[in-house]
């Protein structure tokens, strides 16, 4: 067992005393000797609610540790290019950041197991296997050498993804192939492996992507994230599936060096800070997905389910594209995609 997983209950502990720190008036700490300044990204536009509660969280522990930590928030792309938080980390450029895992293909394959995998555990149990069954552990271990790790509660799961907003209507099969769609991680290459014309590119740049015909569809988070940044106006179509990406996480990353500095009291109060604004944000975005339903609709959006053809193809590539990877990458891979998939079958076992 780690000392992340040791020291488990030791950040549930801390909540309570972080509840109290919170309060205004509340100035348990003096600042003017041995301050600590952090700087920290998130990876979207400021009108992403992920970066709005990158932002909050960022304040919270400033507040909660009486200036002791200072956490100086940026938006995304503004420290370093999009997607790149965590090279900037390992750097020491950053000292911490919000990230998706999916962004770090390029570093570790097994990635893409830990972010809006086709195929993979739904947001309550992907957040439990996370924090509980040696899910922090097993990323810390895929990261290895790098200077970065995470720790249990610095996961939100968020909502499933939409599968697509969409110019062209998806009625078969037939119409993935030569779909020109930004997609990501694991969830591209299998569509890709299907057909479709899949690109990466930046959150922040998909409106303007879709306007100039770069794409003809996208995937992107949440419904409640995608409303707020107008992507009703550049696509008539949303279509919903879980089977693409059942969950959407990020995850919070911190430099090593910088975590081991910190005295205990502060790592305890910055593990229970981030796990109560990642899960704020995971109830936050389902409440306001059921929500945004409505309004795309309203805006003259028609909304469908994905046709159940193009999910069980999905389902039976995505099948044989794990099991591909666990046999050709190194053994962290079937190690990590072994542990999810065992997780869950205990967790349906009793659904």
């Amino acid at each position: 067992m780690t000392s992340f997983s040791k020291n488990r209950s030791m950040l549930f502990i801390a909540l309570a005393t972080v509840t109290l720190m919170l309060i205004p008036a509340t100035n348990s700490f003096s600042a003017k000797d041995g301050k600590i300044i952090w700087k920290s990204s998130g990876h979207g536009p400021a009108s992403d609610p992920s970066q709005i509660y990158h932002d909050k969280l960022c304040h919270a522990i400033t507040e909660a540790t009486g200036g002791r930590l200072t956490v100086k928030p940026f938006v995304g792309g503004s420290i370093v290019p999009a997607y790149k938080e965590v090279d900037a980390i390992d750097a020491g450029v950053l000292q911490m950041g919000y990230s998706t895992p999916m962004y770090n293909l390029d570093k570790w394959p097994a990635a893409g197991l830990i972010s809006s995998r086709p195929g993979g555990l739904p947001g309550e149990a992907l957040r439990t296997w996370f924090d509980f069954a040696g899910g922090a552990d097993l990323l810390n271990k895929m990261m290895g050498d790098y200077n970065v790790m995470t720790f249990p509660g610095a996961l939100s799961p968020l909502p499933e993804e939409v599968f697509f907003h969409s110019k062209v209507k998806l009625e078969t099969l037939a119409d993935l192939k030569g779909l020109k769609a930004r997609c990501m991680g694991d969830g591209g290459e299998i569509l890709k492996r299907m057909g479709a014309a899949t690109v990466i590119i930046p959150g922040g740049e998909l409106y303007e992507a879709m306007q100039r015909g770069t794409i003809d569809a996208f995937e992107y988070s949440t419904l409640a994230s995608n409303w707020n940044m107008h992507f009703n106006e550049v696509a008539k179509y949303v279509y919903l599936s879980p089977t693409r990406a059942p969950s959407d996480p990020q995850v919070i990353f911190v430099n090593k060096d910088a975590w081991a500095k910190l005295p205990a009291d502060l790592k305890a109060i910055v593990q229970a800070v981030v796990s109560k604004y990642t899960q704020d944000q995971h109830e936050y975005l389902v409440n306001e997905s059921l929500k945004a339903v409505d309004k795309f609709k309203a805006a003259g959006n028609e909304v469908y389910k994905v046709p159940k053809e193009i999910e069980d193809a999905l389902t039976a590539e995505a099948e044989k594209f794990y099991a591909e990877k666990s046999k050709s990458e190194k053994p962290i891979f079937a190690e990590i995609y072994n542990s999810m998939t065992e997780f869950g079958k205990a967790y349906n076992a009793i659904k």
